[in-house]
Formats: C-alpha cells, structure tokens, sequence
C-alpha cells in the first residue's frame, strides 16, 4: 500500500526508492526560489539534493516562494509532504524513483509579497534564484524592458507593496543594503539567451523607476550570472499522480523526467555558491554557446514538431517523432538550417546535439504534451525560432524550412485542426493570434504585420515571400503534404 510522502513516513518507503542521506534538521538556508514547478524540481533542485547526499551544501538549502495564485495551492500541497518531492525517472530502459529533501520551506504567497521580501532579506540568503518561464521577464517586443507594463508601472509607484518577484526582489536588497547586509546573487534559470543579463536588465530597469540610486547599487554589488538549463519535465497529471503509487508513493506533486540533465553556469555569485558540480554542473566562462546551442536546437526543435503536431491532432512529442513526416522535417530544419548558425561546444557538435535530441525527443516514456510544448508560442518563437532567422538572412543563408516552421504556427493559431476539431486557447495572447491567424487564411501578410512578434522580419521579402508561399500550401493541401513537399525538395 502506497504510503503519504512525509518526514515521519520516508523511512518506510520502499527499499528501491532512493532518499535523502542527511536529516533535515542539518539543513539551514542559502537559497530562495520563486516559481517552484516541475523543472525547477527536477533540475536545480536535485543537484543541490545530490550535494546535500554527500554531506556538502547543508546550509543552502532552499526555501520555495511564488507570486502567483497557483503558486499559493503548490504551497499547500508542498507543505503537507514537508517539502519532500518524488522524482521519477522514465528511462526506456526501466523507471526509478527519488525522494529530494533540499527544500525546506516556502514562504506564504501573499498581494504585496510582504514574506517573500522579509525572507529575501534575511542575510543568511545568498542566492535568489527564478523559473518564472521565458515570457515572465517583461520583455518589450523589440526585446528590451517594457517599462509601460502595468506591472511595473504598479511596482514603479509603489515599491513596497510590489506584485512582481522583480520589485519584491528589489524591495529585499533596499533592506539590505540599508543594513549593511550586502547583496545577493540573482539567478535566473529560464530557458533565455543571456537570462542572466535580461534578469539584470528586469531589476535594474524597474529599480530606476522609484530609486535610481538603489538601482545603480544593485548593478554595481549584485550578480547576474548567466546559465543553460535542460531536462525534459512534463507536466503532473492524474496519470503521474497514479505512477508515484505504483512506486509505493503518495505524492501530491510527484515530477517526472528525462533520463538527461543539463546545467552550465557562469561562475559569477557575489555571496558565494554550493559547488554544483560535483553533482554534474558545468561552471565556464562561455554559456553563450551552450545556450545558442540548446535554444536553437532544442527548445526550436520543439517549436518546429509542435505546431504541426497540434494541426495533425498528435497527443504527445514522441508521438510526433513516432510520425516520419514530422521527424523527417525537424530533422532538414535542423541539419540544413538551423545548425550553420550554432558553434560547436567541447565535446558536443552541432549534428551531434541533433541526434541526441533526437533520441530524447523520441523517448516513449515520456509523455510530454504537444499543448505544452506550443503553450505560449509568442514568447517561444521570438526566443528561439526568430533569431536563426534573422541571422541566417544576414548571412543570406536559406529560410525556406524556417519560413515553413512559422506558417504551421500562424496555421495553428487559426484555431481548428485538419479533423475539424477545435485548438483551445493556447497563448496569453490567443485572440490577437487568431484574429491574426484568420485573416492570414486569404491574405498571409497580417500575421507577419504582428510587429510586436516579427519588428522589421515580416517586411523582410525573402522570409516573407516563402511564409506567403508555405501558408497557402498548408491550406490548399495540408500540413503533411507542405512538409512533405519541403522534405523532398
């Protein structure tokens, strides 16, 4: 009978589940983390966990945050398993499971972030850590800081009672720099190219709204390091809930993932760090081409499978790899296009991340959604798609496949797939990209015309000649058939 995950029921777990070697009363904390889902769990979460397991990094311990409303339920459900997370593996060659005690509270989520700021303050935090997903930075659509978000202008005016992690995090430096405590690292671990110098830009930029001194403070005595984060961690849902049973566990929250992880950190903490690589991090100088390397690789590579496979009504990514269609286009975008412009990294080239991404994405243990991956394509595309574009234009490079990869998008956003059933609302922006998506149906010009997605790229005649060109093929005769034409030509 499967048992509750809790401190008092971790010893009678069964023997092939691995748990934590260190008590919890050993542990103090160094850490806060603010957006505690699944990735966050799976990835930097376990390696502070597999330190702690050495019997190093027991006071960097983290303490979860949120400023959302669903971060408030993710409390309570955290909070009734002491924090404890089970992690399980789905390996093709056999699944395993993994309790992780590195977390040891979560500070109640509340409108103006009052706790959240109190604990950020508190010396003993050395590291403020964030996943609050690619288009939670308040990205304006040129790619710098969108002052004019009502956020910010609400955080500007009233810094402190902020909404933003942003403007608590503000508010926790101005206590400690007013006490003399000193600064903390700020760390953000979202899939960004330089997410460490858009964190900086975030802080900084809202900082000047209300106290440019405090801001200069923060840009000359806090650290912004840049980093590459990868595993693949699909969403919880009933059937996760029901494989932790089987595992003999009862988690609330349990995280399933990839047999693969990633981390490469630029070695840049103003107070200090666990030495995350002992448990398998990378610290160098150049995150740049790692992150160029996985961004426009992999996190595209979904973008270039998920679109169709939503138009085609495809379930899950390795049900698109399972579709030779599919596979074969991720592949040519990938080799032909996207792979010129992506510099090898040590002991990694470019056609050999393809193939490993191919194995990952193909991974049937992995029931990693086709709505998740597309979920919030006007932060993804601009993110990863758009910058191969740009650059391979500059290079007077080929487009085509790239061109293709954005009509399935704006076919997407039309809102129905090829079976006539309806694609629910997919984007926080949804009806401005179908009302976009449906006037490109006779006209594919007005999705280019989104200036806020493409700036100048949809006047650009070349892309914009072959995105006219793929858009009316997918209508005239279907996704398949417009990749398939791509594939051989």
């Amino acid at each position: 009978m499967a048992k509750p995950l809790t401190l008092d029921t971790i010893k009678d777990l069964p023997a092939d589940i691995r748990v934590p070697s260190y008590a919890r009363a050993d542990l103090s904390p160094g850490i806060v983390h603010i957006g505690l889902g699944n990735f966050h769990r799976g990835h930097q979460a376990w390696y502070l966990h597999r330190l702690m397991d050495m019997g190093l990094a027991h006071d960097w311990a983290i303490v979860g945050a949120g400023v959302r409303a669903a971060d408030a339920a993710q409390r309570e459900r955290l909070k009734a398993q002491d924090y404890l997370s089970t992690l399980i593996k789905l390996d093709p060659n056999g699944k395993s499971a993994e309790i992780t005690g590195s977390m040891i509270d979560f500070v109640p989520v509340e409108d103006d972030n009052a706790a959240l700021i109190a604990q950020m303050a508190d010396p003993a935090i050395r590291i403020v850590a964030l996943t609050v997903t690619e288009g939670g930075y308040y990205q304006n659509g040129a790619g710098g800081f969108d002052a004019d978000h009502p956020d910010i202008v609400h955080d500007g005016a009233h810094p402190a009672t902020p909404k933003t992690a942003f403007g608590a995090m503000i508010a926790a430096l101005k206590r400690r720099r007013d006490a003399g405590h000193g600064p903390f690292t700020c760390q953000s671990c979202d899939n960004l190219q330089g997410n460490g110098a858009i964190l900086r830009r975030t802080v900084v930029g809202l900082a000047k709204l209300s106290d440019p001194d405090l801001a200069d403070w923060i840009d000359t005595n806090c650290t912004f390091p840049n980093a590459m984060v990868d595993c693949i961690v699909p969403a919880t849902g009933p059937a996760e809930l029901t494989l932790a049973r089987e595992f003999g566990v009862v988690d609330m929250a349990p995280v399933t993932h990839e047999n693969f992880r990633q981390w490469v950190i630029e070695d840049k903490f103003c107070a200090g760090r666990p030495d995350w690589d002992l448990a398998g991090a990378t610290f160098t100088d150049d995150v740049h081409a790692f992150e160029a390397m996985k961004l426009r690789l992999l996190n595209a590579g979904h973008q270039i499978i998920a679109n169709p496979g939503e138009i085609l009504n495809i379930e899950t990514i390795s049900e698109c790899m399972a579709h030779p269609t599919i596979r074969a286009f991720l592949r040519k975008v990938s080799l032909t296009e996207s792979a010129p412009h992506v510099d090898a990294v040590p002991g990694m080239s470019a056609e050999a991340y393809i193939n490993l991404i191919d194995t990952r994405f193909s991974n049937p243990e992995i029931r990693d959604t086709v709505r998740r991956v597309a979920f919030d394509g006007t932060s993804r595309h601009p993110g990863f798609v758009l910058p191969i574009i740009r650059d391979a234009l500059a290079a007077g490079a080929e487009v085509d496949g790239l061109a293709l990869v954005e009509a399935l998008w704006a076919r997407m956003c039309e809102g129905t797939r090829e079976d006539g059933t309806e694609i629910a609302p997919n984007d926080p922006y949804w009806n401005d990209l179908q009302t976009a998506a449906q006037a490109a149906k006779t006209n594919p010009q007005a999705w280019l015309d989104q200036t806020r997605l493409y700036g100048d790229l949809g006047q650009n005649a070349v892309f914009a000649k072959a995105f006219d060109r793929w858009l009316r093929a997918i209508w005239a005769g279907g996704a398949t058939a417009a990749m398939q034409r791509y594939i051989d030509a």
